[in-house]
């Protein structure tokens, strides 16, 4: 779990940069439209919605556009796009797995763009089901710090919901869940009174690859560039280093 949760990390110090801003409003609203497209535009009879709308909240993404996403997926007004979603399979340097989640209204485009981002950055792409087995999908709960809020209380309210893992990441703590947990395990929190940034179902990976400070510059290389594509919604890779590494890595 470790790569997961450092990588988890590192991906929300990123998301802080003003020039990354806008594509990820993009791309946390496009979720909202299918999520609402996919299971109705009442975010208390859809919890994937709900937990969409929430993490786009936290991002700081303006409630007018949150809004015209939601009428968008649900037909209550036009001009929504008709998205697939695809997940693509291939390798980083160093041998490092990666899956991509694409969400895309034209498959050759998407196709072509992570193919380039992988190979001009030392990966490749592979064929369906050469690295997804490395991977299992889970329930992820994202709770930051708070007063009040320990690792004893976080698991006190999610006792119920059976958590798989609870555990302290830089900033807060991180709740891992069978995939059909994750709602309740989220509204367990929500009737404790403890906040939380994102809920979400996500690819952990059972099977790491341990990496070096240059290891770990190389597979974000892959990464930046494979995020970089609108249709690219997330990327997740199995590499696993230490803080320290990681430190190095982003020059800290």
């Amino acid at each position: 779990m470790s790569g997961h949760s450092k990588w988890a990390t590192t991906k929300h110090k990123k998301a802080a940069i003003d020039a990354k801003r806008g594509k990820l409003f993009a791309k946390l609203i496009k979720n909202i439209e299918v999520a609402a497209r996919t299971g109705g535009g009442d975010p208390a009879a859809n919890p994937t919605l709900f937990d969409a709308i929430q993490k786009a909240k936290k991002s700081s993404v303006p409630n007018d556009n949150i809004d015209r996403a939601v009428k968008r997926g649900s037909g209550a007004e036009g001009g929504g796009a008709d998205y697939q979603s695809i997940i693509y399979e291939g390798y980083g340097p160093g041998g490092v797995a990666v899956l991509v989640e694409a969400l895309t209204d034209n498959r050759n485009r998407a196709s072509s763009d992570i193919r380039l981002a992988l190979s001009r950055n030392g990966g490749s792409l592979a064929d369906p089901g050469s690295v997804s087995y490395m991977f299992s999908r889970k329930g992820v709960i994202d709770v930051p710090a708070a007063p009040g809020v320990d690792e004893d209380a976080v698991l006190d309210a999610v006792l119920d919901a059976d958590p798989e893992e609870v555990t302290a990441q830089e900033g807060g703590f991180e709740i891992v869940t069978a995939p059909e947990n994750l709602v309740a395990a989220r509204q367990a929190l929500q009737a404790a009174g403890i906040d939380y940034d994102s809920a979400e179902v996500q690819f952990v990976p059972s099977v790491e690859v341990a990496l070096d400070a240059d290891g770990v510059k190389k597979i974000m290389r892959v990464v930046d560039a494979l995020e970089d594509s609108d249709d690219v919604q997330n990327v997740y890779t199995n590499f696993d280093a230490s803080d320290e590494v990681i430190a190095a890595a982003m020059g800290e």
